[in-house]
């Protein structure tokens, strides 16, 4: 009879034993998954062992199709699988391939196959393709970092080729892999294409937006120091137009913070588009969202709107329309740029870095201060209806600003718009460049230390500072936070110390901290 490959054959052991090798996904990492394949004696029957959820456990039907329609037999023995280690939950279709693969190797049908090094994943369908699977970035990078070579599905070969350290193997079809495995025929390994830099704008530009130059400025400042920022301003405003060109004022992002991104979006199971993946994503979330859907979270956790714009812009439009709970778990990823999704058996955590933008209205009709008398709001309804943002949160945004009505001699004019948000990038990616250098983070991520060491005040600044602080009962949170602007302001004004002038703007750029 033919002997079994030496790698997945342990000492003492029968042909009936089969181990390869592949990664299930937690949070956004792959961790390492042994698959075991048993062939025994006995009534024929298939059993799944080591915490599989109900797609795993329905892999039974789906690799027995696909193993008969490739021309294989299906062994009529007593076969159990059992995915490694067992306390760790396995949910979805990507071991699909490695337990038909084991199957195979264990009855002896694939003589001579290599598989050392190697890695696999991939769900089948019952005629024996390979479908495509979440996931895939954050798999080739840990075969990359293990040094071990990756097999799946051909429709993942675009997003494994970012890996560029892994040599991603794709098929389409499950016969195809078994030719390459036994030396019949080589599958190409997926190449890593030098990707064009997208078109940043993707339509939008600043340009467009006619008159509020205040918010404007706040945009470029947020962009520079990644500020958070909430608009305030009665209807048609801008609000929302503003927002919406805030990622033409940003960057591409660097390759490191570009794999970040793409990998979220992988597991996410959103689609992937491979011209994209250094476009800052831009997530914007309808007011009835869930919490789970803007966290993350569900019976198997995945990623929210706040993960899913990491390195990029989340936009709440009509925030006080957000339910207040949603809103307050916001308060923590805002801190920390991360957020941790606890379950019984076992923790996620995903990356948060985002930009916040938000805007909502300054009552609930929305024509308090528009210049008109067609607010009838009494001044209890307007506390009520801001009383839907908790003091914390407001507290967690850097800048919030009231927007005027514009008027239709501004909208009519003919003048020269303002500067185009390729000019208002030149400016911001130079500002980010130089908070890099300096202390190797931007202005808005700085710690404690950092705070105290680049945001030094003279003593003209700082007591002005403190006199506006208790003036207007400001919390700790926003007296780093105003510093932290400063900061960013004096970089822009290419200033080495932060001034009562860059003071003074950045107080300016918080109206909710007082009446």
């Amino acid at each position: 009879m033919n002997q079994m490959p030496s790698e997945v054959q342990p000492s003492g052991s029968t042909k009936s034993l089969a181990m390869l090798s592949t990664r299930a996904v937690v949070g956004v990492e792959a961790v390492a998954v042994t698959v075991e394949v048993h062939l025994a004696n006995g009534l024929p029957s298939f059993s799944t062992v080591g915490l599989p959820e109900t797609a795993v456990k329905e892999s039974k039907d789906r690799v027995r199709g696909a193993i008969l329609n490739s021309g294989f037999e299906f062994p009529a023995k007593r076969i159990t699988v059992n995915l490694a280690p067992a306390d760790l939950p396995k949910s979805g279709g990507r071991f699909d391939l490695p337990i038909a693969l084991g199957i195979l190797l264990a009855s002896g049908q694939l003589p001579g196959a290599r598989i050392e090094g190697s890695e696999f994943i991939g769900e089948l369908a019952l005629d024996g393709g390979l479908r495509k699977v979440p996931g895939v970035l954050p798999t080739a990078l840990a075969c990359g970092r293990a040094r071990h070579r990756l097999f799946l599905p051909r429709v993942n070969a675009a997003e494994a080729s970012l890996a560029e350290h892994t040599e991603s193997l794709p098929a389409a079809h499950l016969l195809e892999l078994c030719a390459h495995l036994t030396g019949q025929q080589r599958l190409v390994p997926a190449l890593c294409e030098k990707h064009a830099e997208s078109e940043l704008s993707n339509g939008l530009d600043l340009s467009d937006v006619r008159g509020q130059l205040h918010a404007k400025r706040a945009l470029e400042i947020a962009a520079a120091g990644n500020h958070s920022l909430l608009f305030v301003g009665p209807p048609g405003t801008g609000k929302s137009m503003l927002a919406s060109r805030l990622p033409t004022l940003l960057p591409a992002m660097q390759s490191d913070e570009a794999l970040q991104a793409a990998a979220i979006q992988s597991v996410a199971n959103g689609e992937f588009v491979i011209s994209d993946w250094r476009r800052r994503p831009y997530r914007a979330p309808h007011h009835s969202a869930s919490a789970a859907a803007l966290v993350g979270g569900g019976s198997v956790p995945r990623p929210g709107e706040i993960s899913r714009a990491h390195h990029g812009v989340l936009f709440l439009d009509e925030l006080t329309e957000f339910s207040r709970s949603t809103l307050e778990q916001l308060r923590e990823p805002l801190e920390t740029g991360e957020v941790n999704i606890a379950r019984a058996s076992h923790s996620v955590c995903y990356p948060a870095k985002f930009l916040l933008v938000a805007a909502c209205n300054p009552c609930k009709c929305g024509f308090l201060g528009d210049g008109t008398d067609r607010c009838q709001c009494t001044a209890a309804s307007i506390e009520q209806y801001r009383g839907k943002l908790s003091g914390p949160l407001i507290d967690r945004i850097d800048m919030h600003l009231h927007l005027p009505r514009v008027s239709i001699k501004e909208l009519q004019s003919n003048q020269e718009r303002g500067e185009s948000s390729s000019q208002i990038r030149a400016r911001v990616d130079e500002v980010r460049a130089r908070q890099r250098s300096r202390q190797g983070c931007l202005n808005s991520q700085f710690t404690s230390l950092q705070l105290e060491r680049y945001c030094a005040l003279d003593a003209e600044a700082a007591g002005f500072l403190e006199v506006v602080c208790e003036r207007l009962n400001m919390s700790a949170r926003a007296y780093h936070r105003i510093l932290k602007l400063a900061r960013t302001i004096a970089d822009m004004n290419r200033d080495a110390e932060i001034s009562k002038v860059h003071l003074s703007e950045a107080i300016g750029f918080r109206c909710l901290d007082r009446n």
